[in-house]
């Protein structure tokens, strides 16, 4: 079965996300290459990026991320321990 952009809009639906949401759709199972090299099959130039078999597709909703800053531990916290 093929998927096709009209499966898309669909599941955008079934979550109740909404068009105008900030949606993204980003790549994982990647791996870039820390090590300058040859730009050889077995030694790719620095950068290079590298899509492994096993890739995936992630579809990310930014508008509905919660950004939640991290908070100092408080007083009573530390007399505690």
């Amino acid at each position: 079965m093929k998927f096709t952009e009209e499966d898309l809009w669909e599941t955008i639906q079934t979550l109740g996300w909404q068009p105008m949401d900030d949606i993204h759709i980003e790549i994982g199972g990647t791996s870039v290459y820390a090590i300058d090299g040859a730009g050889t099959k077995w030694a790719p130039l620095k950068g290079t990026r590298k899509y492994n078999k096993d890739a995936f597709i992630v579809i990310k909703n930014r508008s509905r991320d919660e950004f939640v800053p991290s908070k100092a531990p408080s007083e009573s916290n530390e007399d505690k321990e």
